[in-house]
C-alpha cells in the first residue's frame, strides 16, 4: 500500500510517519502531484497558521490537486481545517471540501486548547471499534462548529466538530499520531479503508 504525507511546510510529519511504522506501514512524504495522486491512501498534516499555510499550498498548486483527489484522504488538525470552507484565523479561504467555516474559541476560554478532551457521538467506520468519550490529543484555538459532515463532537466552550466526513475525505481536529492506542486505532482504520 501507497501512503502518501503531503508535504507542503506545514506539519508534525515525524510523529505521523512514526505512528504509522508502528502500524507496520511505510509512508512517503511529497508535494508531488502524480505521486500524491498515486497513492492509496493520502494524509494532509497541518501545524501552524492557516494563511501561511494555504498561501504554500497555492504556491505548490496541491490547492487544486486536494480537492480533486478520490482516494481516502485525512486531514489532521490545520490540514482539516484548511479543508472548510474559511477560517477566521487569517482570514483564510479554504479548500471548500466540507461546508463550515473554522471560527476562534472566544475569550472566555483558555486558548489554544491543549492536552487531552473526550470525543464522542462517533458516526462513521473511521471509529470502528472506539466507543464514546475515549480522549484524545488536541492544541488548537479555531475549530470547525457542528455541522451536517461533523462524525465526532468534543466539547470546549462549546460543542463543536473535532472530526469531520464527505465522500472520501476525513478530517480529525485532534491528533491520532499523539493519541496513544485510541489515535493508532482510528490511523488503523483509515489505512484499512
Amino acid at each position: 500500500m501507497k501512503i502518501v504525507i503531503i508535504d507542503y511546510g506545514a506539519g508534525n510529519i515525524q510523529s505521523i510517519m512514526f505512528a504509522i511504522e508502528r502500524l507496520g506501514y511505510k509512508a512517503v512524504l511529497s508535494s508531488n502531484s502524480e505521486e500524491i495522486k498515486a497513492a492509496d491512501k493520502v494524509i494532509f498534516p497541518g501545524v501552524g497558521e492557516a494563511s501561511s499555510a494555504m498561501k504554500m499550498l497555492v504556491e505548490s498548486g496541491l490547492d487544486t490537486l486536494i480537492p480533486t483527489l478520490k482516494q481516502p484522504v485525512l486531514g489532521i488538525c490545520l490540514g482539516m481545517q484548511l479543508m472548510c470552507k474559511s477560517s477566521e484565523e487569517g482570514d483564510t479561504k479554504g479548500l471548500g471540501i466540507f461546508n463550515v467555516d473554522v471560527v476562534k474559541f472566544s475569550n472566555k476560554v483558555k486558548v489554544p486548547q491543549m492536552g487531552w478532551n473526550q470525543i464522542y457521538n462517533l458516526s462513521s467506520p473511521l471509529f470502528s471499534g472506539i466507543t464514546d468519550n475515549e480522549y484524545m490529543y488536541l492544541v488548537h484555538s479555531f475549530y470547525a462548529p457542528l455541522c451536517n459532515e461533523a462524525i465526532a463532537t468534543t466539547n470546549y466552550e462549546v460543542e463543536y466538530a473535532s472530526a469531520l466526513q464527505k465522500d472520501n475525505f476525513y478530517g480529525t481536529q485532534f491528533h491520532p499520531e499523539k493519541s496513544g492506542d485510541v489515535g493508532e486505532q482510528i490511523l488503523s482504520n483509515f489505512l484499512k479503508m
